[in-house]
């Protein structure tokens, strides 16, 4: 068990379903109102991008993943591999939806024993602690540093089932090189040399969090992710066909991103919009439970190195700039420190704060 005291009275919500599916505890409810309510018949207007085409520079292409980036923020990919085929849809990511069912099935105090540990972002739990006021997520999850490679703790990689590790290593591996490639595109697309962006990731940060969301008694009172946006550059997001999750803000309105088969999900992070000088905005998005079916996701979170300096690129400033240098792993590591709240983190970088 964890030394963090606020791990130690952290639940675990798997387990309280499975000891009375129709309780849930206080601290996890939460009011909705009229505006919470999902707008399904936008989600068919969520651009499609095929990557493929971009990796060739197809100028069509990158015309839609700029008007992707500037309208939502958010965009769905129906070729996630740079050569042809589907990252989605192969053998990889086959074995590691099999291996995380199996994981996350595995009883307690086998997971416990990854459990992540004071001063920790790695491991099975929850990122964050509970307090007296603050609402949890319905939702456990694993989270692990992928690259650099001496980000890594394995001691905080699960062991079991046999042969996890492996796949989620493979699967990983994938996700890094689909990323370089859109760094490479969204460098065209803001004016800037093919390679800058990835010049600014020398070495690339990559983390993975499967997310674990249970079925609840009552979906409509609880939340598995709280609205917030990500800090990353970007967020590649895999998700499960057959259970629709992850909702976005669109104009004040939450927008269902209803899954594509072998398909991945990427929205911007606050980096690109720091770098963009808010051209491209990273966009709040949050994940609902749903009643008969537990849903799990796969978010590899991309990022500059901890000390790159991150500000509007000169040529993204028309007439001010909308914010100020940060050095990325202090921007990191200061949201780190409580749970996400909307986008209120970037405010931090706003000019004159």
């Amino acid at each position: 068990m964890s030394s963090n005291p606020d791990m130690a009275y952290v639940p675990n919500v798997q387990e309280l379903v499975k000891s009375d599916p129709s309780q849930v505890p206080e601290k996890f409810l939460i009011i909705r109102n009229e505006e919470d309510e999902p707008r399904n018949d936008l989600s068919s207007r969520i651009p499609i991008i095929d990557l493929s085409l971009l990796s060739r520079g197809h100028k069509e292409e990158l015309d839609k993943l700029d008007q992707a980036c500037k309208e939502w923020g958010f965009f769905q990919s129906n070729c996630a591999c740079t050569g042809g085929e589907s990252l989605s849809g192969n053998r990889i990511v086959a074995g590691d939806e099999d291996g995380t069912a199996k994981f996350f099935e595995l009883p307690l105090e086998e997971k416990n024993k990854i459990r992540m540990a004071s001063g920790e972002f790695q491991g099975y739990g929850q990122l964050f602690g509970a307090s007296q006021v603050q609402k949890m997520d319905w939702s456990d999850a694993l989270l692990l540093s992928l690259y650099p490679e001496q980000n890594r703790n394995l001691k905080f990689w699960p062991t079991e089932p046999e042969g996890y590790k492996e796949v989620i290593e493979a699967y990983s591996s994938e996700v890094k090189r689909v990323g370089e490639e859109l760094l490479r595109s969204l460098s065209i697309i803001m004016g800037l040399e093919k390679h800058t962006l990835l010049s600014l990731h020398k070495e690339l940060g990559q983390a993975l969090r499967v997310n674990y969301i249970p079925p609840c008694s009552i979906p409509d009172k609880v939340l598995g992710l709280s609205p917030h946006s990500d800090t990353t550059t970007i967020t590649i997001l895999m998700q499960e066909d057959d259970v629709t999750g992850l909702q976005i803000q669109k104009e004040g309105e939450w927008v269902p991103v209803k899954p594509i088969p072998n398909a991945l999900v990427v929205n911007v992070g606050d980096a690109i919009e720091i770098w963009s000088n808010g051209k491209y905005k990273s966009i709040e998005h949050r994940a609902v439970a749903n009643k008969s079916k537990r849903r799990i996701s796969y978010a590899s979170f991309l990022c500059p190195h901890v000390d790159a300096e991150v500000e509007p690129f000169d040529n993204m400033v028309e007439t001010s700039r909308m914010y100020k240098k940060v050095r990325y792993g202090e921007y990191l590591f200061s949201s780190l420190k409580g749970k996400l709240k909307g986008k209120a983190h970037i405010e931090t970088a706003k000019a004159g704060n």
